[in-house]
């Protein structure tokens, strides 16, 4: 089960696939909420290691010993897999 932010970094991966796409981008999740804006860069980042983690994406940046600096990511072929089965499973099915 995937939450609220994670879909939406996957909705904006699928729609770009084969680029890689800014982290920039999510911010735009956040914007009609009320928090503070470092709140959200952390929830992303946090959103987004977890999502490379499960395998869904790929993580493009720098990281050191302690910490990941991911500036962009991209998605992979498990990820498209993943986010064809959660549209599909929402699509209601007609009956003829």
């Amino acid at each position: 089960m995937l939450s609220l932010l994670q879909r939406h970094i996957l909705k904006e991966c699928f729609a770009k696939k084969g680029e890689a796409v800014h982290r920039r981008v999510f911010h735009v999740f956040y914007r009609s909420k009320k928090i503070r804006r470092k709140d959200a860069i952390n929830t992303i980042t946090k959103c987004l290691e977890r999502l490379i983690d499960k395998g869904f994406l790929v993580g493009f940046g720098t990281r050191t010993t302690q910490k990941w600096f991911i500036r962009e990511v991209k998605i992979t072929r498990r990820g498209i897999k993943h986010w064809i089965e959660w549209i599909e499973s929402r699509q209601a099915k007609l009956p003829f």
